[in-house]
Parts: structure tokens; sequence; C-alpha cells
């Protein structure tokens, strides 16, 4: 089919509108620093709390030679931009509640960009958050075995797959019926993905049925890419596993989420 003027015009105006919301959004994070400071302090929760407090036990069931700050941080990664991702529900919310996004619907805006630009500036978000770690990690115990390009291919996994949540949080912020709600509901979903995983202890010392569980969720798969990346050994499986759920939470969510952005700000 023939790309004409009158098609790329649409496009264009998304991607525009897109942008501008993005902007909009980075813009809150700079006004309101406390934020970035919380979105910072959440991972050096994580980090801390398992390499100091339960390391030493985890560190048991590792196999021989395996560290388990280069164990955790991995699963660290993971979990601290998956659940990262609430900030996109308890946005959506905010602007919910105030009004804002019926604003944007009188505007001459493309529909979509709303929910893009939200989710864009969360990715954009997690960017800084991943490299944090890295350097919080490092200060741990952290060190990296495959070199910097296999370092990268292992940040765009796990942005991947936190993007894909933030469409996830879309939709738990345009139903909840007020940011607190949306918080309060974004738990309950990421918990059990996050600690029922292989992400901070391995899933070998778990009970038959969880062990089940945790082998094939995306946290794990995600976790386990991360880590193959990182220091080596069998990359393919879980790399192509961490991609399959990321593209299909996108496929699945990506669609309600606009959906019920339809519906929630009637025109």
């Amino acid at each position: 089919m023939a790309i004409t003027v009158d098609s790329v015009r649409p496009r264009a105006l998304a991607l525009g509108n897109a942008a501008t919301i993005t902007w909009r959004n980075l813009l809150g994070y700079v006004r309101v620093p406390q934020a970035i400071f919380f979105a910072s302090l959440q991972p050096v929760m994580f980090v801390l709390l398992f390499r100091y407090v339960f390391g030493g036990a985890i560190a048991r069931a590792l196999p021989e030679g395996v560290t388990y700050a280069d164990y955790m941080m991995p699963g660290a990664y993971t979990i601290g931009l998956a659940f990262g991702a609430t900030a996109t529900a308890v946005g959506l919310a905010a602007d919910l509640k105030s009004g804002l996004l019926e604003r944007f619907r009188a505007l001459p805006m493309a529909r979509s960009a709303v929910l893009a630009g939200r989710t864009s500036a969360d990715f954009l978000r997690n960017v800084f958050v991943f490299a944090w770690m890295t350097g919080l990690g490092y200060l741990v115990g952290f060190r990296i075995d495959e070199g910097f390009w296999r370092y990268l291919a292992a940040g765009l996994v796990v942005l991947a797959f936190a993007f894909a949540m933030s469409w996830v949080f879309c939709l738990v912020g345009l139903v909840a019926s007020s940011p607190e709600t949306a918080n309060i509901v974004a738990f309950p979903v990421l918990f059990p993905l996050g600690f029922v995983s292989s992400a901070l202890v391995p899933t070998s010392t778990m009970p038959g049925p969880l062990e089940a569980f945790a082998a094939h969720q995306p946290v794990s798969y995600t976790a386990d890419a991360v880590r193959a990346l990182l220091f080596g050994g069998e990359t393919l499986t879980p790399v192509l596993g961490s991609l399959a759920w990321t593209a299909g939470i996108l496929a699945v969510f990506g669609p309600l989420a606009v959906r019920r952005y339809r519906k929630a700000t009637p025109s």
C-alpha cells in the first residue's frame, strides 16, 4: 500500500504530541525532585537489604565461585525497574482525578499521545535508575564479566520489560479511583512476580509448585537473561523468553489501556 502525505501527517502529529507529553512528564520530575529521590531510594533499599541482610544465607545455595552481589544485581535491576512502573499508575490516576485527561481530550491532539507520553517519560526515568543502580552495585561488590556491549544489551532487555510493565500500570491507573488506590493495587500485582522468581534467590530452593511458577514467569526470564548477558552461560533461551513475555504484555495491555483511556475520558 502506498504511503501518502495524508497518511504520514497523522503519524507525525501523534509522535509530536507524544513527545510533548513526554517532556511535560519529565518536567514534572524536575519540578518535584522528591519523585526522583524516591525512584532512586527504592532500588537502594532492595540492594542493601538483600546484599547485607539476606545475602549471607542465600549465598550458600549458589554455585561455587558465584558471589551473591553478582547473582543479586540482575534481579535487583528487574524488580527495581518493574516496581518503578507503579509511578505510571499513580501519575495517570492523579491526572484522571484532577480532570487533566478530559482537558487533553478537548485539545486537537492524538488520543495515543497521553499514554505514550507517560510510558516514554517513565522509560527515560528508568534509564537513569538503571545507571544509578549500576554504580550502587559496584559499591557492594558487583562486577560485570562480559564487557560494555553485553551490559548495554542487558540494560535494553530489562528496560524493555519495565516499559511493558508500564502499560500494565497504565491500565491500573485508569481503572483506579484515586492515586492512593492505584498505589495499593500495584503491589499485589508485583510482589508475587518479584519475589516468587529467580531474581533474588535460586528457584531450586523453592517447593515444587512455587519452583514451577517461578521458572516460567516474566521476572525470572528477564533476571536470567540479564544474568546471562552480564556473566556468560546459556543466553538465547532466557533472552528470547524475556522478549516474548515483553511483547506479549505489550500486545495485551497496550490495547486494553488505550480502550480504557477512551472510556475514562468520554468526549
